[in-house]
């Protein structure tokens, strides 16, 4: 019997020793590395536009249903906690795209090496951090909300 075999007959049985190791990686055993910190971010910010589609469909609801239920959600959203949120979830739009545009080098062959990862994984932070931060300053701006 080869160790293949005898190995998945083992675990068939449900006697596979697995000795001190841990069953599945966790963030215990690996050294926390910058690409494992994007991997991370690029799922909790695919969560966050998730919430935030949910509060641009009660925006559209709060529209059809007439000026003082988009009155209402207009003062929410215009508070500090619904422009903290707008801003969060404009950040998390624009690293979302900066890190897919990433990903979908990486799937095209291009970009895989450690180095350009990193660099190619800076570059998408930075990008996010300052087209938001742009973004928001040009709608300010545009609007005369600074004065």
């Amino acid at each position: 019997m080869t160790y293949i075999n005898q190995a998945t007959a083992q675990v068939a049985r449900g006697r596979m020793d697995t000795g001190n190791r841990p069953l599945s990686p966790h963030l215990q055993v690996y050294r926390w590395q910058w690409t494992m910190a994007l991997s991370i971010i690029h799922r909790a910010t695919g969560i966050a536009l998730a919430v935030g589609a949910l509060l641009m469909v009660c925006w559209l609801v709060s529209v059809a249903q007439g000026a003082e239920a988009y009155a209402s959600l207009n003062a929410f959203l215009s508070s500090w906690i619904g422009r903290l949120m707008l801003f969060g979830w404009t950040w998390s739009l624009l690293y979302h795209l900066a890190n897919g545009i990433r990903h979908l080098a990486w799937d095209a062959g291009s970009g895989l090496e450690l180095d350009a990862a990193r660099t190619t994984g800076y570059a998408a932070a930075a990008f996010s951090v300052v087209a938001t931060i742009a973004l928001w300053a040009a709608v300010y701006t545009m609007t005369g909300a600074f004065s």
